[in-house]
Protein backbone atom coordinates (compact mmCIF):
# COMPACT_ATOMS: atom_id res chain seq x y z
CA UNK A 1 0.00 0.00 0.00
CA UNK A 2 2.75 2.48 0.90
CA UNK A 3 4.40 1.90 -2.47
CA UNK A 4 1.17 2.94 -4.16
CA UNK A 5 1.32 6.36 -2.49
CA UNK A 6 4.86 7.20 -3.53
CA UNK A 7 5.97 10.76 -4.29
CA UNK A 8 5.54 10.29 -8.04
CA UNK A 9 1.93 9.16 -7.57
CA UNK A 10 1.04 12.31 -5.67
CA UNK A 11 3.08 14.68 -7.81
CA UNK A 12 1.38 13.73 -11.06
CA UNK A 13 -2.12 14.01 -9.62
CA UNK A 14 -2.84 10.63 -8.06
CA UNK A 15 -5.51 10.93 -5.39
CA UNK A 16 -4.31 9.84 -1.96
CA UNK A 17 -7.90 9.86 -0.69
CA UNK A 18 -9.11 7.48 -3.39
CA UNK A 19 -6.26 5.03 -2.80
CA UNK A 20 -6.76 5.12 0.96
CA UNK A 21 -10.49 4.50 0.55
CA UNK A 22 -9.76 1.63 -1.81
CA UNK A 23 -7.27 0.04 0.57
CA UNK A 24 -9.11 0.63 3.84
CA UNK A 25 -12.72 0.00 2.82
CA UNK A 26 -12.74 -2.31 -0.20
CA UNK A 27 -9.61 -4.36 -0.85
CA UNK A 28 -9.19 -6.25 2.42
CA UNK A 29 -5.90 -7.62 3.72
CA UNK A 30 -4.92 -11.07 2.41
CA UNK A 31 -2.55 -13.62 3.91
CA UNK A 32 1.09 -12.58 4.46
CA UNK A 33 0.10 -8.91 4.92
CA UNK A 34 -0.24 -6.80 8.01
CA UNK A 35 -3.41 -5.12 9.20
CA UNK A 36 -5.67 -8.14 8.85
CA UNK A 37 -7.67 -6.90 11.83
CA UNK A 38 -9.43 -4.56 9.40
CA UNK A 39 -10.97 -7.49 7.51
CA UNK A 40 -14.14 -7.86 9.65
CA UNK A 41 -14.93 -4.18 8.97
CA UNK A 42 -14.28 -4.54 5.24
CA UNK A 43 -16.31 -7.73 4.94
CA UNK A 44 -19.15 -6.19 6.95
CA UNK A 45 -19.28 -3.15 4.65
CA UNK A 46 -19.26 -5.40 1.61
CA UNK A 47 -22.16 -7.47 2.94
CA UNK A 48 -24.10 -4.26 3.50
CA UNK A 49 -23.33 -2.88 0.04
CA UNK A 50 -24.22 -6.25 -1.51
CA UNK A 51 -27.87 -5.94 -0.41
CA UNK A 52 -28.36 -2.21 -0.95
CA UNK A 53 -29.71 -0.95 -4.29
CA UNK A 54 -27.09 -0.23 -6.95
CA UNK A 55 -25.84 3.27 -6.20
CA UNK A 56 -23.99 3.87 -9.46
CA UNK A 57 -23.98 2.09 -12.80
CA UNK A 58 -20.78 0.18 -13.57
CA UNK A 59 -19.77 0.81 -17.15
CA UNK A 60 -16.84 -0.74 -19.01
CA UNK A 61 -14.89 -2.02 -15.99
CA UNK A 62 -11.27 -2.93 -16.66
CA UNK A 63 -9.68 -6.11 -15.31
CA UNK A 64 -5.90 -6.59 -15.16
CA UNK A 65 -5.16 -10.30 -15.19
CA UNK A 66 -2.51 -12.89 -15.96
CA UNK A 67 0.04 -13.91 -13.36
CA UNK A 68 1.42 -11.86 -10.54
CA UNK A 69 4.99 -10.56 -10.87
CA UNK A 70 4.26 -9.68 -14.52
CA UNK A 71 3.83 -5.94 -14.15
CA UNK A 72 0.20 -6.08 -13.04
CA UNK A 73 0.76 -3.70 -10.13
CA UNK A 74 2.80 -1.24 -12.22
CA UNK A 75 0.06 -1.18 -14.84
CA UNK A 76 -2.64 -0.73 -12.20
CA UNK A 77 -0.77 2.05 -10.42
CA UNK A 78 -0.32 3.93 -13.67
CA UNK A 79 -4.03 3.69 -14.47
CA UNK A 80 -4.86 4.69 -10.88
CA UNK A 81 -3.50 8.16 -11.64
CA UNK A 82 -6.17 8.67 -14.32
CA UNK A 83 -8.79 11.22 -13.33
CA UNK A 84 -11.68 8.85 -14.13
CA UNK A 85 -10.28 5.69 -12.55
CA UNK A 86 -10.77 4.05 -9.20
CA UNK A 87 -8.11 1.33 -8.83
CA UNK A 88 -8.69 -1.79 -6.76
CA UNK A 89 -5.52 -3.76 -6.04
CA UNK A 90 -6.56 -7.41 -5.76
CA UNK A 91 -9.86 -6.77 -3.94
CA UNK A 92 -10.30 -10.40 -2.98
CA UNK A 93 -12.41 -9.55 0.05
CA UNK A 94 -14.89 -7.92 -2.32
CA UNK A 95 -14.90 -10.96 -4.59
CA UNK A 96 -15.28 -13.25 -1.60
CA UNK A 97 -18.50 -11.53 -0.55
CA UNK A 98 -19.84 -11.23 -4.09
CA UNK A 99 -19.12 -14.75 -5.32
CA UNK A 100 -18.36 -16.72 -2.18
CA UNK A 101 -16.46 -19.66 -3.67
CA UNK A 102 -13.28 -18.29 -5.21
CA UNK A 103 -10.85 -17.73 -2.31
CA UNK A 104 -8.06 -19.95 -3.60
CA UNK A 105 -5.43 -18.67 -1.16
CA UNK A 106 -7.51 -19.07 2.00
CA UNK A 107 -7.29 -15.42 3.00
CA UNK A 108 -10.95 -15.19 4.05
CA UNK A 109 -12.29 -18.73 3.91
CA UNK A 110 -11.01 -22.29 4.08
CA UNK A 111 -14.13 -23.67 2.44
CA UNK A 112 -14.44 -25.09 -1.04
CA UNK A 113 -13.07 -22.78 -3.72
CA UNK A 114 -13.02 -22.72 -7.50
CA UNK A 115 -10.18 -21.44 -9.64
CA UNK A 116 -12.24 -21.28 -12.81
CA UNK A 117 -15.59 -19.50 -13.12
CA UNK A 118 -17.69 -19.92 -16.27
CA UNK A 119 -20.51 -17.83 -17.66
CA UNK A 120 -23.13 -20.07 -16.05
CA UNK A 121 -21.59 -19.31 -12.64
CA UNK A 122 -22.75 -15.71 -13.07
CA UNK A 123 -26.17 -16.33 -11.55
CA UNK A 124 -28.45 -13.48 -10.54
CA UNK A 125 -27.11 -13.37 -6.99
CA UNK A 126 -23.39 -13.26 -7.85
CA UNK A 127 -23.82 -10.83 -10.72
CA UNK A 128 -26.07 -8.51 -8.75
CA UNK A 129 -23.70 -8.48 -5.79
CA UNK A 130 -20.64 -7.75 -7.90
CA UNK A 131 -22.40 -4.89 -9.69
CA UNK A 132 -23.60 -3.46 -6.38
CA UNK A 133 -20.14 -3.64 -4.79
CA UNK A 134 -18.41 -2.02 -7.74
CA UNK A 135 -21.19 0.59 -7.86
CA UNK A 136 -20.70 1.36 -4.18
CA UNK A 137 -16.97 1.71 -4.78
CA UNK A 138 -17.55 4.24 -7.56
CA UNK A 139 -19.90 6.22 -5.34
CA UNK A 140 -17.46 6.25 -2.41
CA UNK A 141 -14.55 7.36 -4.57
CA UNK A 142 -16.41 9.66 -6.95
CA UNK A 143 -14.81 7.95 -9.97
CA UNK A 144 -16.39 6.82 -13.23
CA UNK A 145 -14.48 3.65 -14.10
CA UNK A 146 -13.33 0.67 -12.05
CA UNK A 147 -9.94 -0.91 -12.70
CA UNK A 148 -9.66 -4.23 -10.85
CA UNK A 149 -6.22 -5.84 -10.72
CA UNK A 150 -6.92 -9.48 -10.00
CA UNK A 151 -4.59 -11.99 -11.71
CA UNK A 152 -6.98 -14.94 -11.17
CA UNK A 153 -9.50 -13.30 -13.49
CA UNK A 154 -7.52 -14.98 -16.30
CA UNK A 155 -9.42 -18.14 -15.30
CA UNK A 156 -12.74 -16.27 -14.98
CA UNK A 157 -13.13 -14.19 -18.13
CA UNK A 158 -16.39 -15.90 -19.20
CA UNK A 159 -17.84 -15.12 -15.76
CA UNK A 160 -16.71 -11.48 -15.92
CA UNK A 161 -18.11 -10.98 -19.40
CA UNK A 162 -21.43 -12.52 -18.39
CA UNK A 163 -21.75 -9.98 -15.57
CA UNK A 164 -20.19 -7.06 -17.48
CA UNK A 165 -20.59 -7.57 -21.25
CA UNK A 166 -18.71 -4.33 -21.92
CA UNK A 167 -15.71 -5.22 -19.72
CA UNK A 168 -12.16 -4.88 -20.98
CA UNK A 169 -9.43 -7.29 -19.86
CA UNK A 170 -5.69 -6.58 -19.96
CA UNK A 171 -3.48 -9.68 -20.03
CA UNK A 172 -0.15 -8.82 -18.40
CA UNK A 173 2.66 -10.82 -20.01
CA UNK A 174 6.30 -11.12 -18.94
CA UNK A 175 9.20 -13.45 -19.68
CA UNK A 176 8.35 -16.61 -17.74
CA UNK A 177 11.90 -17.15 -16.53
CA UNK A 178 11.89 -13.77 -14.81
CA UNK A 179 8.39 -14.33 -13.39
CA UNK A 180 9.46 -17.62 -11.82
CA UNK A 181 12.52 -16.09 -10.18
CA UNK A 182 10.39 -13.20 -8.93
CA UNK A 183 7.87 -15.57 -7.36
CA UNK A 184 10.69 -17.38 -5.57
CA UNK A 185 12.01 -14.08 -4.22
CA UNK A 186 8.50 -12.98 -3.20
CA UNK A 187 7.90 -16.11 -1.13
CA UNK A 188 11.27 -15.77 0.54
CA UNK A 189 10.55 -12.14 1.39
CA UNK A 190 6.89 -12.37 2.42
CA UNK A 191 6.36 -15.95 3.50
CA UNK A 192 5.46 -16.45 7.16
CA UNK A 193 4.76 -19.36 9.49
CA UNK A 194 1.55 -19.05 11.48
CA UNK A 195 0.04 -21.68 13.75
CA UNK A 196 2.00 -24.44 12.11
CA UNK A 197 1.14 -23.37 8.57
CA UNK A 198 3.28 -21.82 5.88
CA UNK A 199 1.67 -18.78 4.25
CA UNK A 200 3.39 -17.67 1.05
CA UNK A 201 2.73 -17.28 -2.68
CA UNK A 202 0.85 -20.58 -2.62
CA UNK A 203 -1.65 -19.54 0.02
CA UNK A 204 -2.27 -21.21 3.35
CA UNK A 205 -0.56 -24.60 3.56
CA UNK A 206 -0.19 -24.79 -0.25
CA UNK A 207 -3.95 -24.48 -0.76
CA UNK A 208 -3.51 -22.43 -3.94
CA UNK A 209 -1.03 -24.96 -5.37
CA UNK A 210 -3.32 -27.92 -4.76
CA UNK A 211 -6.33 -26.15 -6.27
CA UNK A 212 -4.29 -25.06 -9.29
CA UNK A 213 -3.23 -28.64 -9.93
CA UNK A 214 -6.64 -30.21 -9.33
CA UNK A 215 -8.80 -27.68 -11.15
CA UNK A 216 -6.59 -26.22 -13.88
CA UNK A 217 -3.54 -28.41 -14.61
CA UNK A 218 -5.66 -31.55 -14.50
CA UNK A 219 -7.71 -30.18 -17.41
CA UNK A 220 -4.66 -29.86 -19.68
CA UNK A 221 -3.96 -33.05 -21.64
CA UNK A 222 -0.18 -32.75 -21.44
CA UNK A 223 -0.04 -31.89 -17.73
CA UNK A 224 -2.81 -34.08 -16.31
CA UNK A 225 -0.67 -37.25 -16.16
CA UNK A 226 1.91 -35.42 -14.03
CA UNK A 227 -0.35 -33.79 -11.45
CA UNK A 228 0.53 -36.12 -8.59
CA UNK A 229 4.24 -35.86 -9.36
CA UNK A 230 4.05 -32.07 -9.34
CA UNK A 231 2.02 -32.04 -6.12
CA UNK A 232 5.13 -33.10 -4.20
CA UNK A 233 7.26 -30.27 -5.59
CA UNK A 234 8.73 -27.74 -3.18
CA UNK A 235 10.92 -25.72 -5.58
CA UNK A 236 9.25 -22.33 -5.95
CA UNK A 237 10.57 -21.77 -9.47
CA UNK A 238 9.27 -25.11 -10.76
CA UNK A 239 5.87 -24.46 -9.22
CA UNK A 240 5.79 -20.95 -10.67
CA UNK A 241 6.63 -22.39 -14.09
CA UNK A 242 3.43 -24.42 -13.90
CA UNK A 243 1.35 -21.42 -12.90
CA UNK A 244 2.89 -19.20 -15.61
CA UNK A 245 2.27 -21.83 -18.28
CA UNK A 246 -1.37 -22.22 -17.29
CA UNK A 247 -2.09 -18.50 -16.88
CA UNK A 248 -0.56 -17.68 -20.25
CA UNK A 249 -2.39 -20.51 -21.99
CA UNK A 250 -5.72 -19.33 -20.64
CA UNK A 251 -4.94 -15.71 -21.40
CA UNK A 252 -3.96 -16.41 -25.00
CA UNK A 253 -7.13 -18.43 -25.49
CA UNK A 254 -9.18 -15.45 -24.35
CA UNK A 255 -7.27 -13.11 -26.67
CA UNK A 256 -7.92 -15.43 -29.61
CA UNK A 257 -11.60 -15.80 -28.74
CA UNK A 258 -12.37 -12.13 -28.09
CA UNK A 259 -9.61 -9.75 -29.27
CA UNK A 260 -12.03 -6.84 -29.08
CA UNK A 261 -12.25 -7.20 -25.29
CA UNK A 262 -8.95 -8.84 -24.25
CA UNK A 263 -5.56 -7.27 -25.03
CA UNK A 264 -1.96 -8.23 -24.25
CA UNK A 265 0.26 -5.79 -22.33
CA UNK A 266 3.91 -6.87 -22.34
CA UNK A 267 5.93 -5.91 -19.28
CA UNK A 268 9.08 -5.46 -21.33
CA UNK A 269 7.32 -3.01 -23.67
CA UNK A 270 5.71 -1.20 -20.75
CA UNK A 271 9.04 -0.42 -19.11
CA UNK A 272 10.86 0.27 -22.39
CA UNK A 273 8.18 2.52 -23.94
CA UNK A 274 5.71 3.52 -21.21
CA UNK A 275 4.26 6.41 -23.19
CA UNK A 276 3.38 4.43 -26.28
CA UNK A 277 2.25 1.34 -24.35
CA UNK A 278 -0.06 3.21 -22.00
CA UNK A 279 -1.50 5.34 -24.80
CA UNK A 280 -2.52 2.09 -26.50
CA UNK A 281 -3.96 0.77 -23.23
CA UNK A 282 -6.05 3.90 -22.72
CA UNK A 283 -7.45 3.65 -26.24
CA UNK A 284 -8.28 -0.02 -25.83
CA UNK A 285 -10.08 0.68 -22.54
CA UNK A 286 -11.95 3.69 -24.01
CA UNK A 287 -10.38 5.97 -21.41
CA UNK A 288 -9.68 9.57 -22.45
CA UNK A 289 -6.07 10.65 -22.72
CA UNK A 290 -4.57 11.75 -19.42
CA UNK A 291 -0.91 12.89 -19.49
CA UNK A 292 -0.58 12.12 -15.79
CA UNK A 293 -0.78 8.39 -16.52
CA UNK A 294 2.19 8.44 -18.86
CA UNK A 295 4.09 10.93 -16.69
CA UNK A 296 3.76 8.65 -13.68
CA UNK A 297 4.92 5.57 -15.55
CA UNK A 298 7.95 7.37 -16.94
CA UNK A 299 8.92 8.43 -13.43
CA UNK A 300 8.73 5.00 -11.84
CA UNK A 301 9.63 2.42 -14.48
CA UNK A 302 13.00 0.74 -14.37
CA UNK A 303 14.73 -1.25 -17.12
CA UNK A 304 13.51 -4.83 -17.33
CA UNK A 305 15.85 -7.26 -15.58
CA UNK A 306 16.39 -10.55 -17.37
CA UNK A 307 18.37 -13.35 -15.80
CA UNK A 308 17.85 -16.10 -18.35
CA UNK A 309 16.68 -19.72 -18.24
CA UNK A 310 17.24 -22.30 -15.52
CA UNK A 311 16.75 -26.05 -15.58
CA UNK A 312 13.12 -27.14 -15.57
CA UNK A 313 11.74 -30.46 -14.38
CA UNK A 314 10.70 -32.78 -17.25
CA UNK A 315 6.93 -32.67 -16.52
CA UNK A 316 6.69 -28.92 -17.13
CA UNK A 317 9.58 -28.18 -19.51
CA UNK A 318 7.79 -29.00 -22.82
CA UNK A 319 4.62 -27.08 -21.93
CA UNK A 320 6.57 -24.10 -20.63
CA UNK A 321 8.68 -24.08 -23.78
CA UNK A 322 5.64 -24.24 -26.04
CA UNK A 323 4.08 -21.20 -24.38
CA UNK A 324 7.36 -19.29 -24.25
CA UNK A 325 7.83 -19.85 -27.99
CA UNK A 326 4.32 -18.57 -28.72
CA UNK A 327 5.10 -15.42 -26.76
CA UNK A 328 8.55 -15.11 -28.36
CA UNK A 329 10.48 -15.56 -25.12
CA UNK A 330 13.54 -17.81 -24.62
CA UNK A 331 12.69 -21.50 -24.52
CA UNK A 332 14.25 -24.24 -22.39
Amino acid sequence: MVAQLDDAFREVGGSRAVRLASWALFEGRPLTTRGRLVNPLVLGLHRLHAVLPISRAVERPVFIMGMGRSGTTLLGRALAVHRDVGFLNEPKALWHVAVGREDVTGSYSRGAARYRLADDDADDRAGRRLRRLFGAYLRWTGRRRVVDKNPEVVYRVPFVRAVFPDARCLLAVRDGWDVCRSVEAWSERHGVDRRGERHDWWGAARRKWDLLLDQVAAQEADLAPHVETMRAWRDQRQMAAVEWTLAMRYGLRHVAAAPESVAVVRYEQLVASPGQTLAEVLRFCSLPDDPAVIDYARRVVRPARTRGPFELEPPIAPAFGEVAARLEYPTP
